[in-house]
């Protein structure tokens, strides 16, 4: 990747692209009649809103709003919903972080639909380079996205807040050519849970000590906020200063665990379904290993029934040591089932079960007994399946119980309102016809 052309007096900066009510904005990509109406977006087994269009939120809607609540009076305010369709939101989202890649320096990925960047030039050329980069995310996948700079990543954030709600700005804020006092005047304005990492209780917690906005938190004293909080909000103090202080992802520790989880939309009563349920999720959590270059020593595998159900509730778990770190689908496979063999119960109703991967470490690293390698990865079988599930689908490929099958088995998550997953199935590819 080329780095992007910089005056010789070019200084780094960090760069926050976001884009704009994504899950939204993807189902609109394809879907142009969304466009200026009301959308929402569900959880899982079509719950609960997690996801809303400016004009949702105009409606007074609020995350985590029971979809029963307003199915009844949707029509009548032009609402319309949408299931959670992860397949094309995951596919858009890995085309945007590709794309934003080709203009940064650096890029650590800090989210589906975030990416942070680092940017060089003079204040004026970053924002040229900003309104360049929504251009070509705009043209190549047709999605929002608002660009933040700043010297630190707790301004960068703060930047793309500008962004999003000032219009003339379109779309593109960098603190620098904005001057200090007119930075100060809106950190004056905005209270401090508007800040990245602040919520609402640590927000009260400073409230009481009269810090109310985002300008009361940069004026405290670094050292009092770290003995009557914590050091990540010393940390915050200091980066609204402009000292850096949160390091790139790469230079943290690795993570140390990967979960694939999910509710049911239908409870799960028998072993039999368990095992798929287990064959399944742990090949899926296979393939995340296999991308991110991962090993796993450790699994353990769990579910549970609802806490609603007015019967006990059950939480079965289990965890396997494996002979040897592995990313390898089917000993995965098979320890998620073993695992589960026995904790579950029959004719209980579970409703939703995981996989936990931990004792993560690179899949560089060389294998002290060569003999624990399994066939099926020296012969890269995780890695094919990988290719194969990105290319035609979670659903294209699978091993054992977890295997193609004709039927959709009952407990899979319920998405009655899903829309096609235009980017990811043969089958539901978008069709265009000239007039």
């Amino acid at each position: 990747m080329s780095e992007p052309a910089a005056s010789p007096n070019a200084a780094q900066r960090i760069a926050l692209v976001d884009v704009n009510s994504f899950y939204v904005s993807c189902e609109r990509a394809f879907d142009p009649k969304l466009a200026g109406v009301p959308v929402v977006v569900l959880s899982n087994n079509d719950g609960c809103v997690v996801a809303r269009s400016d004009e949702a939120k105009a409606l007074g809607i609020k995350t985590g709003t029971p979809w029963f609540k307003l199915a009844e009076s949707a029509p009548r305010v032009g609402l319309i919903q949408r299931s959670s369709n992860y397949e094309l939101y995951g596919d858009l989202s890995s085309r945007v972080m590709e794309l934003l890649g080709r203009y940064a320096l650096w890029q650590e990925v800090y989210s589906i639909d975030e990416s942070f960047l680092g940017l060089a030039g003079t204040p004026r050329e970053l924002e040229a380079q900003g309104s360049t980069i929504r251009t070509a995310v705009a043209r190549h996948t047709g999605l929002p996205v608002c660009v933040g700079i700043g010297t630190t990543k707790t301004l960068a954030k703060f930047a793309n807040r500008i962004a999003k709600q000032n219009r003339h700005l379109q779309g593109v804020c960098n603190l620098e050519t904005m001057g200090p006092a007119a930075v100060e005047a809106i950190m004056s304005r905005v209270p401090v849970t508007g800040l990245w990492g602040v919520g609402s209780r640590l927000g009260t917690r400073l409230e009481a000590m009269g810090i109310s906005t985002v300008a009361d938190l940069r004026a405290a004293d670094p050292a009092v906020i770290r003995r009557k909080f914590s050091v990540t909000l010393q940390r915050t103090v200091l980066e609204l200063n402009g000292t850096a202080c949160i390091p790139h992802e790469d230079e943290r520790a690795d993570r140390k665990q990967l979960i694939f989880s999910r509710s049911f939309s239908t409870p799960v009563t028998t072993g039999a379904e368990m095992r798929q349920v287990m064959s399944i999720y742990a090949q899926q959590a296979a393939a995340r290993l296999e991308r991110e270059g991962q090993q796993a020593s450790i699994l353990t595998a769990y579910a549970g029934t609802s806490h609603f159900s007015g019967r006990a509730t059950s939480f079965p778990s289990a965890t396997v040591r494996l002979a040897a770190p592995t990313s390898d689908p089917v000993v995965l496979s098979r320890a998620a089932v073993g695992a589960m063999e026995s904790q579950v119960i029959e004719g209980v109703p579970y409703t939703k079960a995981g996989v936990m991967l931990s004792g993560l470490e690179s899949a560089d690293a060389q294998p002290l007994f060569e003999e624990f390698v399994s066939a099926q990865e020296r012969r890269n079988l995780g890695e094919l399946l990988g290719k194969v599930t990105d290319k035609y689908g979670a659903a294209s490929i699978g091993l054992g119980l977890a295997g193609m099958s004709t039927a959709t088995p009952e407990w899979t998550m319920s998405r009655k309102y899903a829309s096609p997953r235009y980017t990811t199935e043969w089958s539901e590819l978008p069709v265009v016809k000239a007039r």
